[in-house]
């Protein structure tokens, strides 16, 4: 858990906020009424950027911080002993939950655009200072290239895929934010 983790500050339940369990399939329609839920949720305009945790397990639920909110919307089983044919499977069935979320979401809100994550993970190894939420992205292994919307409803939404390493599940998160979510370049 990242040194940045402390008990999360009290606020109303969203059910949003809880991701399909681990291997459980993702659904798109729900998996965009999630995305949906967390659009018109609450988003802190200012402030530190905090991790929250599941109170029972200390696992991670969300990060927030000044204009934006992460939240981990589906993860696959975990990989570690799972090789060759058995892991691409898992990398095909978790790319295709992407693809169908990312299709549902540019048939209601338009083509995304994407916002790498190469400057930002390249930044991150050499120590360089980030945005707070390109910060947050890196401080939560999420390197994956975001799919952006927006404005919807005068706020950002992307989601990306991710994977820390070979073993670790595969986890698709999604972000809202009330500032635009653009990409880096090498000089910024």
């Amino acid at each position: 858990m990242p040194s940045s983790w402390r008990r999360p500050r009290p606020r109303p339940p969203v059910e949003a906020d809880r991701p399909h369990r681990p291997g459980e399939a993702l659904g798109a329609g729900r998996a965009v009424r999630d995305i949906e839920a967390l659009l018109a949720g609450p988003v802190p305009a200012e402030g530190p950027t905090v991790d929250e945790g599941e109170p029972d397990t200390g696992e991670w639920s969300a990060t927030e911080g000044g204009g934006f909110r992460i939240v981990p919307r589906w993860e696959s089983d975990g990989l570690v002993g799972v090789y060759e044919r058995e892991w691409e499977e898992a990398e095909e069935a978790a790319s295709g939950h992407l693809a169908a979320l990312v299709g549902e979401l540019d048939s209601r809100w338009g083509a995304h655009r994407t916002a790498g994550m190469r400057v930002p993970v390249f930044r991150d190894l050499a120590g360089e200072p980030l945005p707070p939420l390109y910060r947050a992205l890196c401080d939560q292994d999420c390197p994956g290239d975001l799919a952006v919307w927006g404005p919807v409803d005068g706020r950002w939404v992307a989601v990306s895929l991710d994977q820390c390493d070979g073993g670790a599940p595969m986890i698709l998160v999604a972000v809202v934010a009330d500032r635009p979510i653009v990409g880096l370049d090498d000089g910024e």
